[in-house]
């Protein structure tokens, strides 16, 4: 599979089977990761990976899943994640303006993990001062984002946007996720 087939293929998952990622492949999405395009090559970004057993019950404590499909989004005990990479900033090296070096660091983890054949979600809703906590993060660090993973346990599927972003389950289970068409986006050389 190239890199575009993988961009297209990629959907968030959010119901994940019973199966370890293995540590290597966390640590390959990290080390992608850290070789995206950051501002001034500043590189603020940072990953803690969580895989141990005893932690990630306690990490999806503090995540909220999927709010337009609540509560059918929430993965069951059985089918949930079974690791996560945590993205911080530290703001001792840059306090604000990261945003687009943390999104570039976001898809290179969400792309090296499909094509290891481990789904992934982005989850921005958190408790982030318990997460905090339970991780022991320093408070000079900003947390971002907690990408959820694993293998899958679902397969979502494109739906053509007509006139609602939002997604929906239908009574299968199957996740819907409509997306806008290339024609009502793309504007070549003027708008």
């Amino acid at each position: 599979m190239n890199l575009y087939e993988i961009i297209v293929r990629r959907r968030s998952i959010r119901r994940f089977r019973d199966i370890p990622v293995p540590y290597e492949v966390l640590e390959r999405c990290v080390d992608a990761a850290r070789l995206a395009p950051s501002g001034g090559n500043l590189q603020p970004g940072e990953y803690i990976i969580v895989d141990e057993e005893h932690l990630l019950d306690k990490v999806f404590g503090t995540l909220k899943w999927a709010s337009d499909i609540s509560p059918r989004g929430d993965p069951p005990p059985a089918e949930r994640p079974k690791a996560y990479i945590v993205l911080l900033v530290n703001r001792n090296v840059r306090a604000e303006g990261f945003e687009y070096d943390i999104g570039a660091s976001i898809e290179n983890i969400l792309l090296v993990a499909l094509e290891e054949g481990i789904g992934s979600c982005c989850i921005g809703a958190i408790g982030r001062d318990k997460l905090r906590e339970i991780l022991k993060i320093p408070n000079n660090y900003t947390i971002v984002i907690v990408v959820a993973l694993g293998y899958p346990n679902e397969n979502p599927v494109v739906e053509e946007f007509e006139g609602s972003i939002k997604y929906w389950k239908d009574e299968s289970g199957t996740l819907h996720v409509p997306k806008r068409r290339l024609r009502d986006i793309l504007h070549r050389n003027t708008f």
